[in-house]
């Protein structure tokens, strides 16, 4: 029986059911190659979930894992499609922390699926009720945030024009990603980076766990001379009590992100107070409504947030807008720049809206953006339905 409309003309609520589930593979060249502390990244290689409900509405997600960090691409494919999928068919999509319960004991691990699964319903529901992703997480608290463009192309003559470019877009903020390479090389960067703009731009320190925990104060302290905002995960991921110490001895603030995932470790993170900024990315945490947990545990150890990315399309830049746009308090800004200045290609249909050095919160109902088919399609390389 086909849905019926409300006096409103809206269908109601329980008018709608997950009709079908599509799980599409995409692999996106990189304009250049960028080196982090563990490991180099060509591209996006993402997962992007297309939930359809019978009343005719389609709401996106996106799993974009890292190996080395999260997850792979198989293993959360295969959370949607083989065991996700078939709980899925036919369930109400607004029931969104029940379907995020149930995920959670049909699959451990893969947050990214959940966050991809999550970002979709949420979508479905947005568009349902006429209302951004962001107003149903309890209201936006801004309309724009800070954009940050990261520093990540061995070749830096080449990664100069980079930069430049981001600069007449109006980035003010640079993060360089450092320990790939010898001690020199970053020190270099950072006094050439600060002699062309001065305090024009806002310096940030990302190692990705590039550093050994033995002499990474010693290193540290020789960054310091170039006042960046924070320094990012140092150490590994597991070296926590090296992490913690480094926050005690360092006086520039210190940003935990491969050390905190979701919840949990933010909870145990905040009582050991093994950094003074937690990175918040959807695809560690699980989803939108996880991360925001993150973001309150840290409010309430007195600690800051950033707004982190994997790398990503416009989908998860977009579900990371909406989670940025409702924190009560974000004084550091967010790096969903990798649509716009890293990737050859993005496949919405308009522009992900980052212009004048900020990423701008969506206001259309849902995600607020649109997929275009043709570019996924040239992009994809595998749909399992």
């Amino acid at each position: 029986m086909p849905p019926h409309p409300s006096a409103s003309g809206l269908l109601e609520v329980n008018d709608h059911h997950i009709r079908d589930i599509a799980v599409h593979i995409v692999n996106i060249p990189a304009k250049a190659v960028h080196s982090h502390g563990s490991g180099d990244v060509a591209g996006i290689h993402s997962v992007l979930l297309e939930v359809t409900t019978d009343s005719g509405i389609t709401g996106w997600g996106e799993a974009s894992p890292w190996p080395v960090f999260t997850g792979t691409v198989e293993a959360n494919a295969a959370a949607l499609h083989v065991h996700l999928r078939p709980y899925l068919i036919g369930a109400d999509p607004i029931q969104v922390e029940q379907h995020l319960a149930t995920a959670n004991k049909i699959v451990v691990g893969c947050s990214e699926a959940k966050a991809a699964l999550e970002t979709a319903l949420l979508d479905i529901t947005g568009q349902i009720c006429g209302l951004p992703i962001a107003e149903l997480l309890g209201g936006r608290h801004r309309d724009s945030v800070p954009l940050s463009f990261s520093v990540a192309n061995p070749d830096f003559d080449a990664n100069m024009e980079e930069v430049e470019r981001a600069w007449a877009d109006g980035i003010r903020i640079l993060k360089v990603k450092a320990g790939f390479a010898d001690h020199d090389f970053d020190l270099m960067r950072l006094e050439k980076l600060r002699a062309r703009f001065g305090d024009a731009v806002s310096l940030r320190v990302d190692y990705n766990q590039g550093l050994t925990a033995y002499d990474a104060i010693r290193r540290l302290r020789d960054l310091e001379a170039f006042k960046p905002d924070f320094i990012e995960q140092p150490v590994k991921m597991h070296e926590r009590a090296a992490l913690a110490e480094i926050t005690r001895a360092i006086d520039t603030p210190i940003m935990a992100d491969e050390s905190v995932f979701g919840p949990y470790d933010a909870f145990f993170a905040a009582h050991d107070r093994i950094a003074d900024i937690f990175s918040l990315k959807i695809m560690k945490a699980g989803g939108i409504r996880r991360a925001l947990e993150v973001a309150a545990i840290a409010r309430i150890a007195g600690l800051e947030v950033y707004g982190g990315c994997m790398f990503e399309t416009g989908i998860a830049h977009a579900a990371g807008a909406h989670l940025v746009g409702a924190i009560p308090d974000l004084a550091l800004g967010c790096e969903f720049y990798q649509c716009t200045h890293y990737a050859e290609a993005d496949i919405l249909a308009e522009p992900f809206p980052a212009t004048d050095g900020s990423v701008h919160v969506p206001t259309k109902p849902g995600l607020g953006v649109t997929v275009n088919r043709g570019m996924m399609e040239k992009y994809r390389v595998e749909t399992l339905c």
